[in-house]
């Protein structure tokens, strides 16, 4: 079963092709999604990558902390909240 990753202080110039390449060390992500801005379409600093479980677990082990593009990564297991309610 795959695990969504939370992957957050990225460089705002961090591109997709980059952090698929340095979580595929660790497996095969089967995607990567950065957050973009709305207005200005620039990134956001923050995404998600999504790989097996047992490569998750060992990505999670080898790249919290450690630094990509001058900043060190904060990587952690998604948490799943029901988005909020607008009326």
């Amino acid at each position: 079963m795959a695990t969504s990753l939370y992957v957050g202080n990225l460089s705002f110039s961090s591109t997709q092709s980059g952090v698929e390449a340095l979580f595929a060390q660790y497996g095969t992500p089967i995607s990567v999604n950065l957050i973009m801005d709305r207005v200005t379409g620039r990134p956001r600093g923050f995404g998600f990558v999504e790989m097996e479980e047992g490569e998750a677990r060992n990505a999670i082990a080898g790249l919290n902390g450690v630094e990509f593009e001058g900043r060190a990564l904060r990587v952690n297991e998604a948490e799943k909240r029901p988005a909020p309610r607008r009326w």
